[in-house]
């Protein structure tokens, strides 16, 4: 019997022990992920910008996050934005909260730091805060903002669409008239050799420099993708002297207006990220002017 108990305490301290190093371990590489998740994106985000070892990005460059969040009172719907301010010395956040035909509601301020509103628990203790029962949220996206001394330089959108298979998820630039100013695919899980061609710079970079009128009403097409034009789109392998400079406009001028050529055998995919792309640019420059509009009416001063 004491042999017995003596096994039984043995391996129950071994589960325990085994248990908490597991429960440590997790936390750790957690926190690691965590770290290089945000890392990638921001090295993302400043790769779309143009910023890269050969090109720092200059010093006077910021980058500040709204958060949207669907707001529910009783039988109404809102839109509830929570935006970067400044309060004296001092840099927080508040809730922007509109209509959903863009008419002001109220504006909140809300007890968050910007370094505490990146992680989303910290942010909805703040909400739950500021918005009273029987008012419920809940988190619809985030905008990057990226600026320049007193200038937007350009809107970062984190993205999810469906693809082929699972779903595709991109980061998207836009300048402030919501011209594309690049495309990079962060996650997917297309077939290899097909849709997988996706994150190649002859499909995502066909994107790059379409103005917004153009990607209202982008479409693909099923032709094959001109030498010429793969090869200019595939900057990385660009050695000297590789187009001169009235090869490279006469390629814009021809190229710029032209539908994305669907990758060969893979046109599924293609279409997925042509369709996502246009949605989102459509319901961001939407949703950024009725923004605006309140924020300047409304006389909020905010950092972006």
């Amino acid at each position: 019997m004491k042999e017995i108990l003596r096994i039984t305490i043995g391996l129950t301290l071994s589960c325990l022990i085994a248990a908490a190093v597991m429960g440590l371990a997790f936390v750790v590489t957690a926190k690691a992920k965590k770290q290089n998740e945000h890392l990638y994106m921001h090295e993302t985000m400043l790769g779309l910008l143009g910023y890269s070892e050969a090109r720092p990005a200059p010093s006077d460059l910021r980058f500040y996050r709204v958060y949207r969040y669907t707001i529910v009172d009783g039988d109404t719907k809102l839109v509830g934005y929570m935006v970067p301010v400044e309060r004296g010395e001092e840099k927080g956040y508040a809730l922007v909260v509109i209509d959903l035909k863009g008419r002001f509601v109220e504006a909140l301020d809300l007890t968050i730091s910007p370094e505490e509103a990146v992680e989303a628990p910290k942010r909805e203790k703040a909400l739950k805060a500021a918005l009273k029962p029987p008012k419920a949220f809940a988190y619809g996206d985030t905008t990057v903002i990226a600026r320049r001394a007193e200038r937007r330089l350009a809107y970062l959108l984190p993205g999810e669409f469906p693809g082929f298979k699972t779903f595709i998820s991109i980061m998207l630039a836009l300048d402030p008239n919501f011209k594309v100013l690049g495309l990079e695919v962060v996650e997917h899980e297309e077939d290899p050799g097909l849709g997988a061609e996706i994150d190649q710079e002859y499909f995502k970079h066909q994107f790059k420099g379409k103005t917004f009128e153009r990607i209202k009403a982008i479409d693909v097409v099923r032709e094959p993708l001109p030498e010429q034009y793969k090869k200019y789109l595939e900057r990385s392998t660009w050695g000297k002297g590789a187009f001169t400079e009235t090869e490279i406009e006469e390629i814009k001028r021809t190229y710029e207006d032209k539908d994305i050529y669907a990758i060969t055998g893979a046109t599924i995919s293609s279409r997925s990220v042509s369709d996502g792309v246009r949605n989102m640019t459509k319901r961001f420059a939407y949703r950024m002017g009725r923004l605006d509009q309140v924020l300047v009416g409304q006389g909020i001063k905010v950092l972006f």
